[in-house]
C-alpha cells in the first residue's frame, strides 16, 4: 500500500486568485474598492502610508531581475547627459546661429571624444567571461539616459553583450536610450533606491568626463 502523496502546493498562487478576482461576480459589494485584493489596488498602493511598502518593492524588483539574469557584479558608468557623440557634436556646430550657441557647440565638440572613450571602455568590460558558476561580472550599468550613458550601453551592444539602464521618472517625458537591454531597463521613483542599486553590485565605477 502506497502512502498518500503530500501535494507540492496546497494553496493557489497569487496570480491565479488575481485572475479569478478580475472575473468575479459583479455586485455593489464586489464593485467597491474595499473589495479589491490589496496587491491589485493601485489607489491603495499609492497611498502616502504605503511608502514603506513601495520602498521594499522598488528595492526587490531590480534585485530579482538581476539575479534571474545571473548578474553577479556590474561596471557602473556615470556620465553627462549633455556630451554628444562626435558626429552629433558636428551637427550642433553646423546649426549654431550666433556666438553664444557656437561657443556652446564648440565646448561640446571639445568634450565629445569622451563619448568614444566611454564606448570603448564598455566594450572591454562587456567581454569579461562568466565565472565557474555561470555568473556574469562587470556587466555595464548606466543611468539609461542619452549621451555618455548611451555610449556605455552602446559599447556593450557593440560586442553583443547585455547592459543595464537604471532610469528615473522625471517631470518631463524621457525614454531609455535604445542600447539598453529591454529586460534590464529599470525605472525608479525613489532617487535614493536608484543610487542604492547603482552600488549594490558595483565592482568598478567610471565617471565621464571626470577630473576635478
Amino acid at each position: 500500500m502506497t502512502e498518500p502523496r503530500v501535494p507540492a502546493r496546497v494553496f493557489r498562487r497569487a496570480k491565479q486568485d488575481a485572475d479569478t478576482a478580475k472575473s468575479g461576480i459583479h455586485t455593489p459589494q464586489t464593485e467597491n474598492p474595499a473589495y479589491r485584493l490589496a496587491f491589485q489596488d493601485m489607489d491603495f498602493l499609492l497611498r502616502e502610508d504605503l511608502r514603506p511598502v513601495r520602498f521594499q518593492l522598488e528595492l526587490l524588483k531590480p534585485q530579482l531581475l538581476l539575479d534571474e539574469a545571473n548578474i553577479a557584479s556590474t561596471f557602473v558608468m556615470y556620465g553627462s547627459a549633455r556630451i554628444p557623440a562626435p558626429d552629433k557634436a558636428d551637427e550642433l556646430l553646423k546649426l549654431a546661429t550666433d556666438d553664444k550657441s557656437r561657443a556652446i557647440a564648440e565646448r561640446l565638440k571639445a568634450k565629445s571624444h569622451y563619448y568614444e572613450v566611454a564606448r570603448d571602455l564598455a566594450r572591454i568590460a562587456s567581454q569579461c567571461p562568466r565565472d565557474e558558476k555561470g555568473k556574469r561580472h562587470f556587466v555595464v550599468c548606466s543611468g539609461g539616459g542619452p549621451q555618455i550613458m548611451e555610449a556605455a550601453n552602446r559599447g556593450a551592444a557593440d560586442v553583443g553583450a547585455e547592459s543595464i539602464g537604471l532610469n528615473i521618472v522625471l517631470p518631463h517625458e524621457q525614454a531609455p536610450n535604445p542600447y539598453v537591454t529591454p529586460s534590464l531597463s529599470l525605472q525608479f521613483h525613489y532617487f535614493a533606491l536608484r543610487k542604492m542599486h547603482f552600488l549594490l553590485h558595483a565592482r568598478a565605477l567610471a565617471a565621464f568626463p571626470g577630473g576635478f
